[in-house]
């Protein structure tokens, strides 16, 4: 999002759960197009409103998984913003060799790249 809009969204990157270090596959594919990850944190819901974000200061949710569509209406229910889903496909599993699992990676960099294209137009 930041590398397609720059600051012409406020945008914050949270997760149901926050135990996880980015994946090292991850990082790999999104450094083939500038988006650096390798300093990035995975944080929750929770973490978020305690660095004193409020979910009520927010327009849109965008859940990328079934668990973060629920806990994202969970804790939105009193609040009037947009939760949307997009069905991306997980990668985390896929893939017996090193080149498999990135191809993995690069179709879901691939799917979310369009979704954002889809929802906000090209940059």
């Amino acid at each position: 999002m930041k590398k397609l809009y720059g600051f012409d969204a406020y945008v914050q990157s949270v997760g149901v759960m926050n135990d996880l270090e980015i994946d090292g596959f991850a990082i790999a594919v999104c450094e083939e197009i500038g988006v650096p990850l390798s300093r990035h944190r995975s944080r929750s819901f929770t973490e978020l409103e305690e660095e004193g974000e409020t979910l009520s200061g927010f327009d849109l949710i965008v859940a990328l998984s079934p668990a973060s569509q629920r806990r994202a209406l969970e804790l939105t229910r009193l609040y009037h913003l947009t939760v949307e889903y997009w069905p991306i496909m997980d990668p985390t599993g896929l893939g017996e060799t090193r080149e498999a699992k990135l191809n993995a990676y690069r179709q879901t960099r691939d799917q979310i790249y369009q979704q954002l294209k889809g929802k906000w137009g090209a940059a």
